[in-house]
This record gives structure tokens, C-alpha cells and sequence, in this order.
């Protein structure tokens, strides 16, 4: 494929132009998939007019898209994704486990890796019944009130949790732990158990059950979870399964590294 022709002014623009293109790139998320240029404007805090030029190299580039009235992230962004290294060579190393493990549970399984003080949901697979309270893929969710990332952070360094614990302990349901000393000491608990599980503290009426991914070196280096409805998620029942498809997609990832 012919590279897009940039102009000179457009080259001479340097990181400012980079800064502004990311800046429209995080108006975005799952739930403004599609936004007008007055949306546009008023998320990436940026003048109308520099939204406006931005926009339309964007587009010449593939990195936007504008069918009709409203922008939306372009193909060239999601051609580009499928090669990042926790996309393509994590998610094809772990892909068979997940599905193994939905196919035992009948829960939306996910996939996470720690990004900041969240966690960034890679994969999931899901049924018929739809939880739309739940981040889809390429969304994020908090890591100190996921089963996901405490998960990943019982196996992290000491500056990691510090790092999300200095982020702030928002509530997002009246049942999230919000103080540090307890979140400690669930993380402390996490490697005798194999496994994280948290109920209602990341969305009201669904609880989670998650275990770590490691690499080469016993790095954590993800996590795999089952998440649904509270009743649904018994951790006694769950936990096994999670353990199991965990340390298989362990191995597997290690191997290809």
C-alpha cells in the first residue's frame, strides 16, 4: 500500500501535532464510540479549529473515519493494534485456554494486562447474555477494585502497588475496598490462594474470579478471569477452573517467548 502523502507543514507540526492527534484519540472510549465535532472539541479540550485540521489529516491517514456527520476511530488504527506484542503474541499464545475455560464455566471470560492503575481488558469471550455494565476489549477498569488486578498486583513489584495505591482508591460501588491497608492484605493473601476474587466491587450485582498469567522468569505478566452475575460466580466452584486455565496459559506463553 502507497504511504499517505504528509505535507510539510504537517511534518514541521512535529510532537505538538502528535500531542494533538493523541489528545482527539482519547475523546474516545466504549462509550463514546462515535463523536461529533463539537463532542469532539469539547473532550479533547482543544480549540475547534486545531480539532478541525487535526481531524482531517487524520482521516487522509486512516487513523479517523467520518462516514456521515460523526468521527469514529479508523480501520488503519485496528490493522496497526493487531500488532502490538500483548495483542498479537499474548492473546494467540493464551487464546485456546480462554475459550477452554468459558467452555467450562459458561461465564464471560477476560483477559487483562496492568496498564497504570488499571487494567486493559485484551480479550473476553462472552455468550448469549450480554453484560453491558462490563469494559469491552481495549476498555479499562480500575485495578485495585478488579479481581483482574489484584491478580497481576500480588506478583508485582512494590513500587507497582505503590504506584496504584498514590493513584487514589475511587469507589465505584459501595462494597469497593477503599483503604490501603486492606487492599494489602487481600493482595497478601492472593499467592496461597492461586487465585483473586472480588464480589460487587467493581459494578453492583457481579462478582469475579481471576488468576495470573506468568512468563519467562516467573513474571506476571496478565491475568484471566470469570466474570457474571454474583449468584453465578461461586468462588469454590470457579476457582479450580480459573487456577487450571491459568497455569496452561502459562506455560504456553513462556514457551513461545
Amino acid at each position: 500500500m502507497t504511504p499517505p502523502t504528509i505535507s510539510p507543514a504537517e511534518r514541521d507540526s512535529g510532537a505538538g501535532g502528535l500531542d494533538r492527534a493523541a489528545a482527539i484519540l482519547d475523546a474516545f472510549d466504549a462509550t463514546h464510540r462515535e463523536l461529533t465535532l463539537a463532542e469532539l472539541v469539547r473532550r479533547s479540550a482543544l480549540p475547534r479549529s486545531t480539532v478541525h485540521r487535526t481531524a482531517t489529516t487524520m482521516i487522509r491517514l486512516g487513523w479517523l473515519d467520518k462516514p456521515g456527520e460523526r468521527y469514529r476511530i479508523g480501520n488503519k488504527l485496528f490493522e496497526v493494534s493487531g500488532l502490538a506484542p500483548v495483542r498479537h503474541e499474548l492473546r494467540e499464545a493464551v487464546l485456546p485456554f480462554l475459550q477452554d475455560l468459558y467452555a467450562a464455566t459458561r461465564t464471560t471470560v477476560q483477559l487483562g494486562v496492568l496498564d497504570g492503575a488499571n487494567v486493559l481488558v485484551v480479550d473476553k469471550i462472552t455468550g448469549h447474555r450480554r453484560m453491558p455494565m462490563l469494559s469491552q476489549v481495549g476498555g479499562r477498569i480500575p485495578a485495585h477494585c478488579s479481581a483482574l488486578g489484584r491478580a497481576i498486583l500480588a506478583f508485582s513489584p512494590a513500587e507497582t502497588v505503590d504506584a496504584v495505591l498514590a493513584a487514589g482508591l475511587e469507589p465505584r460501588t459501595p462494597r469497593t475496598t477503599t483503604s490501603p491497608d486492606a487492599l494489602r492484605r487481600l493482595l497478601a493473601a492472593v499467592p496461597d490462594q492461586g487465585f483473586a476474587a472480588e464480589r460487587e466491587e467493581g459494578n453492583v450485582g457481579v462478582g469475579c474470579v481471576a488468576a495470573p498469567i506468568f512468563g519467562p522468569l516467573n513474571v506476571v505478566v496478565a491475568a484471566v478471569s470469570v466474570t457474571g452475575p454474583v449468584a453465578g460466580v461461586r468462588v469454590n466452584r470457579m476457582a479450580p477452573a480459573v487456577c487450571l486455565a491459568a497455569s496452561a496459559a502459562s506455560r504456553a506463553y513462556s514457551q513461545r517467548r
